[in-house]
């Protein structure tokens, strides 16, 4: 059995020559936000946003739940692959990201699909599962703010659907999380969701060492 492959700036090139497929609005928006403080290290990477889509497709998506929703790159990804009448929620803290974002979905024709809340994503979520979301989405996208990883699993598991998916973001964390000196409330936050996530038997699981970590839960349906 082949052991995980290092991934070269060559083979990662390669890899993007053979398989990724982003038009001039998504690489345009991806190359504006690299341009921010921090946009490289917190933007989705493309083939991540690639594979979002296909997620999206496969599960059969009409609701979509995001937290986390920087500039927007990811949530316009996931928006292409929802039908004409399917719905994106995404979750920030602030709007001053998702603004660059916004004229990037309108020239996709996708914004009116992507309904954006401005807020902690916690009470966010709260306020759904009070106003009956429980059960309702199809796919969750956690990639927000690590230390608030557990509780929104918490939440995320409760308002998707049975047989919909769970996808958390960063869930390798640059390597920390095998780093016992590394004991910060971001790195602690995905060693416990981590843990909270293989221990949880109401759900089948899988953790991909891609990008930097990408563990996809899917809700069983017994």
């Amino acid at each position: 059995m082949a052991d995980q492959l290092d991934v070269s700036a060559e083979l990662a090139g390669y890899v993007r020559a053979m398989s990724l497929r982003e038009d001039a609005v998504l690489r345009e928006l991806r190359e504006e936000t690299a341009e921010l403080p921090g946009g490289r290290s917190l933007q989705v990477m493309p083939e991540e946003g690639q594979f979002l889509a296909m997620l999206v497709g496969l599960v059969g998506a009409r609701t979509v739940l995001e937290l986390g929703t920087y500039t927007g790159y990811s949530a316009l990804c996931m928006a292409r692959s929802l039908p004409p009448d399917g719905r994106l929620l995404t979750c920030d803290i602030t709007a001053r990201w998702a603004d660059i974002g916004a004229p990037y979905w309108k020239r996709a024709e996708v914004a009116d699909r992507i309904d954006l809340r401005v807020g902690p994503a916690e009470s966010t979520m709260d306020a759904l599962l009070e106003d009956g979301g429980a059960d309702t989405f199809d796919l969750v996208f956690i990639d927000a703010d690590k230390a608030g990883y557990p509780a929104y699993y918490e939440r995320a598991v409760r308002l998707v659907r049975p047989g919909g998916l769970v996808v958390l973001d960063n869930t390798l964390f640059f390597g920390r999380v095998v780093d016992p000196s590394a004991t910060d409330p971001d790195t602690e936050g995905v060693r416990e969701v981590n843990a909270r996530v293989r221990d949880d038997h109401s759900v089948d699981v899988v953790l991909l060492p891609v990008a930097d970590g990408l563990t996809l839960v899917r809700r069983r349906t017994v």
